[in-house]
């Protein structure tokens, strides 16, 4: 375990340093969640598009659960495991860019969580109409994760577990999604027939 962690931290003093003062701004927006809302809205009109009214209120309901799911079970971990962010971690003082700092710990990312979230939830509800989309959905989440560590917040294994957490439960939760329709539809063709 020791020599994981320790493979870690080299490889998050690389990414880390490799960025420069005039990039930080970028970096900061992308992290940003407030920039990220018209992307939030074209996946409002691709699910309002796909689906009936009655069923797009069943996928927003399923996507507000998972993602607080994901982020509550963020700092369950965060607080559980207590494994400092760099920023706050004595031993990275004065060897790594600190361009952004939050709270004192960081296991795991709840930006990779959540926006691995949404790449997952989307894509199983999305990827038969739209081929491209999956493509376009995990470079988004991957670079905003990367950004975590680019900011000086996140360890790469931080980033890495939020990720998978994000992906089994947008998974989880665009499968139970999936269900709902699936039998609210059958439950409307029963009734249309009957009638």
């Amino acid at each position: 375990m020791q020599e994981i962690i320790q493979k870690d931290q080299s490889i998050f003093l690389f990414l880390n340093n490799m960025g420069s003062e005039p990039f930080d701004q970028l970096w900061l927006m992308i992290s940003a969640t407030w920039i990220w809302i018209p992307l939030y809205v074209i996946f409002l009109y691709l699910l309002f598009k796909n689906f009936k009214l009655r069923n797009l209120v069943f996928i927003l309901i399923f996507i507000a659960l998972g993602v607080t799911v994901s982020d509550q079970l963020a700092g369950i971990f965060k607080t559980g495991i207590g494994r400092l962010r760099p920023c706050h971690d004595p031993a990275f003082i004065g060897i790594m860019r600190s361009v952004q700092c939050g709270g004192q710990y960081g296991f795991y990312s709840s930006h990779a969580a959540n926006t691995f979230f949404i790449a997952t939830f989307m894509t199983l509800l999305l990827h038969k109409k739209y081929r491209f989309l999956p493509y376009i959905l995990f470079a988004w989440a991957i670079i905003v994760s990367y950004s975590r560590i680019y900011l000086g917040v996140h360890f790469p294994l931080d980033v890495l577990m939020g990720a998978l957490m994000g992906f089994f439960a947008g998974g989880f939760f665009a499968t139970l999604a999936l269900k709902v329709i699936h039998k609210q539809n059958s439950s409307n063709s029963t009734t249309s027939v009957s009638e």
